[in-house]
């Protein structure tokens, strides 16, 4: 039997001050996974900027390749960045490394060059102006098209980027070998899931798809 929910369950509890100022209870409530990137722009400094990201999507249309960042904080290098230059890199890491994208949380000054700062390479893209990294199997190079604020007044943004180029490692394009998925692939955000009759949070955990032919019973 469904549970119908209009407000926050009475069971739900902050684990830390504004935590439900900052993230929707649905969003606990849900869980729905999303992949994990770093997206990478220059700062006005020149310094690289890495930004880890989630609550997102992807969607063709009309030829073109969009990817709509759902929720972009107005205070941060990453919203500076795209409107100051434009162009940002999406980058796909794999387990492997993951490690050393979640490192660019703490390297975060505007003076870092927060990719080399955490042991990640900086590499040139072939058709915008933003560093990839070359440790992600995947870099989306992109324009920006246009932002939109969730609500008037609100603290973050949704932004709409076109991918102008692709640049994939060659194992991950055969999924004989290294793939697209399983834990040599894409990462997805699992955020802290609750039990709205409990209030027990799970916490925050990676997930990796496995791909199957067979029909859903």
């Amino acid at each position: 039997m469904k549970r119908e929910f209009a407000e926050i369950p009475g069971s739900f509890r902050e684990q830390w001050p504004g935590e439900f100022s900052r993230f929707s209870w649905i969003d606990y409530l849900t869980a729905i996974p999303s992949p994990l990137f770093l997206i990478t722009t220059y700062k006005g400094n020149g310094k690289p900027n890495a930004c880890l990201q989630s609550w997102s999507t992807f969607v063709g249309d009309s030829g073109q390749f969009l990817c709509i960042i759902g929720s972009v904080s107005r205070t941060g290098h990453l919203y500076r960045t795209l409107g100051e230059r434009g162009e940002c890199v999406l980058n796909f890491p794999s387990a492997d490394v993951y490690d050393r994208c979640t490192a660019t949380i703490r390297n975060n000054e505007y003076d870092d060059d927060e990719i080399t700062a955490s042991g990640l390479t900086v590499e040139k893209a072939a058709a915008v102006d933003a560093p990839r990294i070359a440790e992600c199997f995947l870099c989306l190079e992109c324009e920006h098209l246009w932002e939109r604020e969730h609500f008037a007044g609100s603290r973050e943004v949704t932004v709409c980027l076109r991918v102008k180029h692709v640049a994939m490692d060659g194992d991950h394009c055969d999924e004989e070998r290294a793939g697209r998925y399983g834990r040599t692939g894409y990462i997805y955000n699992i955020h802290s899931p609750r039990n709205p009759e409990t209030g027990r949070t799970e916490g925050d955990s990676l997930g990796f798809l496995t791909p199957s032919t067979d029909s859903p019973e």
